[in-house]
């Protein structure tokens, strides 16, 4: 992919993000990667949406960080960006939003849980909460920490099967193969967390689906036994 193509893949991502209610003025921030340039394009720091353009994405090395061709600033949470990708291979898109009932649950610092088929759908289990940052990590290199803390979370889990993470404190990091994925996949993690919300409040004690079930709803749609879909026909 030119960089030309992978600034409009994020531009637009941005935009996708904006339109779907996940974030507010200049909350939240999509990022897309070329691996093979070792790559990120971010949205700017501090840019309301509405003033984004391809051109004024930022881009910066995959490898120190340092911005390549911008005079704007990245996203303040570019270093957290950097962290997932160096960590996840198979992610090539990463948003970061305020989403409403995601943020409560990671404010909450409670996993979203996988409740029924529609989660499993998507997720192969729980959303993780990761823990909180140590007062060293939050005054010395806050975003990369947040970054690191995010991979630790996962060393027991399969990013791939489970492209989402809720950031103690703070709010959702959600991946996926491309930028425009990401999104899609953020605005799934926004409406399954209300859904766990309104769960609890008619059920506090509402059974978990037995793990055959999650897994098969799971696999009918992801990795080489998937059938969901018309895998023909381009739907």
């Amino acid at each position: 992919m030119e960089l030309n193509e992978l600034k409009e893949s994020v531009y637009q991502a941005n935009m996708a993000l904006n339109e779907s209610g996940l974030v507010l003025f200049t909350f939240g921030n999509v990022s897309g990667v070329d691996r093979e340039r070792k790559l990120m394009v971010i949205k700017p720091s501090g840019v309301p949406y509405d003033s984004l353009t391809p051109d004024n994405m930022v881009c910066v090395s995959l490898e120190t960080g340092r911005v390549v061709d911008s005079e704007l600033n990245p996203s303040s949470d570019t270093d957290t960006h950097l962290e997932i990708y160096r960590a996840f291979d198979s992610s090539g898109g990463i948003v970061h939003s305020h989403s409403e009932f995601a943020t409560s649950c990671a404010q909450a610092r409670v996993a979203i849980r996988c409740m029924g088929t529609t989660h499993a759908d998507y997720f192969c289990g729980d959303i993780p909460v990761t823990r909180e940052l140590t007062p060293a990590e939050t005054i010395e290199n806050y975003e990369r920490n947040t970054g690191l803390i995010i991979v630790e979370t996962f060393l027991r889990l399969n990013s791939s099967e489970i492209p989402a993470v809720l950031v103690a404190n703070h709010g959702p990091f959600v991946w996926g193969p491309n930028p425009g994925d990401a999104v899609h996949n953020a605005t799934i993690v926004e409406f399954l967390a209300k859904m766990e919300i309104h769960t609890k409040v008619l059920n506090p004690k509402a059974p978990r689906p037995p793990q055959y079930q999650v897994e098969k709803h799971y696999r009918r749609k992801h990795g080489g036994g998937a059938y969901y879909g018309q895998l023909k026909n381009g739907y």
